[in-house]
């Protein structure tokens, strides 16, 4: 039979599920996005005119791509139950680019044009690393304990996102507490919502509705809801450069954020093709890899600022049944809703105290995930991975307004909360290899932290040489301690320990 014989059809019926499944988890993140965005201050021309399309073109690139390889896998293996990636804005690195990026940015500028820039141009930067983490991410997978970078993220998700967003659920408490209220039954209880609507959306109708009824959101934002309705077209945009030079001068302690979290979602897209590989459909990791990057470099051209990858919705489509035709179609409905505003109308219209409730349970599930994903016995590598984003929390909302009381409390709350996501990955890693009685392996981590503490990369306000010079000496104390104590431990008990290893590996 030839190859090219197999029928594999654009759209079929299971495609329906699937679609708005991957809408929903889309239309979230968008809403997100410019709720988040709009209350920091940014203006309605850069959300909508700029971000939002740049993101719906990259989705709709990828969803494409995706598309194609389920087609040319469905020709190589003859079969036509193959189904395409999910594929969308990352979740995880959405929440570190709003709040580890973009609030720093404009914290430092005080500009929202250059925050933009900024952000715009990190995204560019992590597309690059991605899609390189084709080539090299088996060894980073292998390498870099995942504890230790579950627990940074989940630094992030205390402060920034749950903490953040629980302060804002709670400035109207009548509002929000009903729709985090709906949220933990209906997601943590696991209890149907009225119509088998799904939960977060059974929220946000039911908040939206409180806060027009109790007065606290006006009629006439629906209007001007609405009068967002018109035409925003996909221009290229030399944000990119412009943001380039700012991200490596003014505000290069932000580019500390961007490798790690990108390391971080990278092994995701990694994981998440393997998964819908031992489903059946075995796609090329690398390529994928490399397709994740390239989909984030493309929306920062169009003045998109956040990363893209395969869900893990993948899994799910796979059992659906679902085709190829899901994926397209979710990436038309995107570029037609941001080309005619229907994300701003969206935005628009529901209020902040109804959908920070739903980045409140976001947050929650990361930290848990944490936890859950990783052994007990790492639980200590976790929770100190954490306190580096309490530090950084701390000196972006308070230290430009405050820096006598922050510096009051202790002198170590901005230098620990720079780069603190690598710091808190150093952190958390030294903990897991002491945990298992890897002392040559805390010792090479301790003297990566000398290194980039050295450089300013973590510790520092800005890159350069001998940034942190009392930290780097501090990292490398620790590290000849822990080398010599690889040579006194007993190599019995090491290898001991060795044989016990379960999750220090991220995979």
């Amino acid at each position: 039979m030839s190859k090219t014989a197999v029928h594999y059809p654009w759209y079929k019926k299971e495609d329906t599920d699937a679609f708005f499944a991957l809408f929903q988890n889309n239309l979230a993140n968008f809403v997100i996005i410019s709720v988040s965005m709009l209350g920091m201050g940014f203006p309605a021309e850069i959300v909508f005119g700029r971000v939002v399309p740049g993101a719906a073109i990259a989705v709709l690139a990828g969803n494409l791509y995706y598309a194609h390889m389920a087609k040319r896998l469905a020709i190589k293996e003859q079969r036509t139950d193959v189904t395409a990636l999910a594929y969308g804005i990352s979740t995880p690195p959405m929440f570190v680019f709003l709040f580890g990026v973009m609030a720093p940015a404009l914290a430092l500028t005080e500009s929202h044009e250059m925050a933009w820039k900024i952000a715009v141009a990190a995204c560019f930067i992590s597309g690059i690393v991605e899609a390189l983490m084709g080539f090299i991410g088996r060894w980073i997978h292998k390498n870099i304990p995942r504890a230790a970078m579950l627990g940074a993220l989940a630094g992030l998700a205390l402060t920034f996102i749950a903490g953040e967003m629980m302060f804002n659920t709670l400035q109207i408490p009548v509002i929000g507490l009903v729709v985090l209220a709906i949220i933990i039954v209906g997601i943590i209880g696991k209890i149907a919502m009225p119509f088998k609507i799904p939960a977060t959306l059974f929220a946000i109708i039911v908040g939206t509705l409180l806060a027009y009824i109790l007065g606290y959101a006006k009629l006439s934002g629906v209007t001007e809801g609405l009068s967002q309705l018109g035409f925003y077209p996909f221009l290229p945009t030399l944000a990119t450069i412009e943001g380039l030079g700012l991200l490596f001068g003014t505000a290069a302690t932000i580019f500390a954020v961007v490798l790690p979290i990108t390391i971080y979602n990278a092994i995701e897209t990694m994981n998440n093709v393997e998964a819908v590989g031992a489903l059946g459909d075995k796609y090329d990791i690398k390529e994928s890899m490399i397709v994740d990057g390239i989909g984030t470099m493309v929306g920062p051209i169009f003045g998109g600022a956040f990363p893209t990858t395969v869900y893990m919705a993948s899994t799910g489509s796979k059992w659906m049944g679902a085709g190829r035709g899901y994926s397209i179609l979710n990436g038309i409905v995107y570029v037609l809703a941001a080309m005619f505003g229907l994300v701003a109308v969206i935005s628009s219209i529901i209020p902040l105290s109804a959908i920070a409730p739903i980045m409140v349970f976001i947050g929650i599930s990361m930290i848990a995930t944490a936890y859950q994903t990783s052994h007990s016995k790492y639980f200590p590598a976790i929770a100190i991975a954490m306190i580096p984003y309490f530090s950084n929390y701390i000196m972006t909302r308070f230290n430009s307004g405050a820096e006598e009381v922050v510096a009051g409390i202790s002198s170590a709350i901005v230098p620990l909360g720079q780069g603190a996501l690598i710091s808190a990955i150093i952190l958390g890693a030294i903990v897991v290899c002491i945990i298992d009685v890897d002392f040559k392996r805390a010792s090479l981590f301790s003297f990566s932290g000398m290194l980039l503490s050295f450089f300013g990369i973590i510790h520092a306000p800005a890159i350069a040489f001998n940034a942190s010079q009392e930290y780097a000496i501090g990292y490398l104390i620790i590290g000849i301690y822990f080398l010599i104590m690889s040579r006194t431990v007993s190599q019995e008990k090491q290898l001991n320990k060795q044989d016990e290893l379960t999750d220090r590996k991220a995979n």
